[in-house]
């Protein structure tokens, strides 16, 4: 993992990845609701998709999504260097287009699933992984606090107005339980919403 930040600091990549504490809690989670099936959308340099790899079976898998391919092959490398190659695939390309081929290929529904792509889409995103979702899903979508910014009306910024939807989407659907958590660390202010499929 130490290895995964340094190589993505290395090529100067945004630190977006999520920090220490919080893949911990992705492990805990995915432990807690015994995931086999795991999808993520944006793998960055892999660091989450590393501590969500180690958390699943030996027969479990982590399907990782990354749109630009910079990031997929330090992903790769990363990840065969943590030696998690085999319970990991990943897939280069537009989430979107990922995401409507996993459907279009009827794959096995998914246990867990991180949402930590392009903000804007979030909406979207949530529609799609709903269909490749089971009863007892489980999402995390990560950044969704936007340092209060959820609550200003005025603010137009597209990553805010994509995650207000998402939230507003997850609460009225009937067939979600969901509730969002502020954090406060080396990330700044900011948090996730946790969902659960009926």
């Amino acid at each position: 993992m130490e290895n995964a930040l340094e190589q993505s600091h290395k090529n100067q990549f945004p630190e977006h990845e999520v920090s220490k504490t919080q893949g911990m809690l992705l492990s805990i989670l995915i432990r807690m609701s015994k995931s086999k099936r795991v999808l993520e959308l944006g793998m960055l340099a892999g660091y989450s998709t590393i501590w969500m790899a180690k958390a699943i079976p030996d027969d479990g898998v982590v399907v990782s999504l990354e749109s630009e391919l910079d990031k997929y092959e330090l992903a790769s490398k990363n990840i065969l260097c943590a030696g998690l190659q085999d319970r990991v695939d990943l897939i280069c390309g537009p989430a979107v287009q990922s995401l409507q081929k996993l459907i279009d290929a009827e794959a096995e529904p998914f246990d867990f699933i991180f949402i930590d792509a392009d903000k804007p889409n979030n909406p979207l995103y949530l529609r799609l992984c709903l269909q490749l979702s089971h009863p007892g899903t489980v999402i995390f979508g990560d950044n969704v606090i936007r340092d209060g910014e959820l609550c200003n009306t005025e603010n137009k910024d597209p990553k805010v107005m994509g995650v207000r939807q998402y939230i507003q989407d997850l609460g009225v659907s009937e067939h979600l339980d969901s509730t969002a958590i502020q954090t406060v660390g080396i990330k700044g202010y900011d948090g996730f919403a946790l969902t659960f499929v009926k």
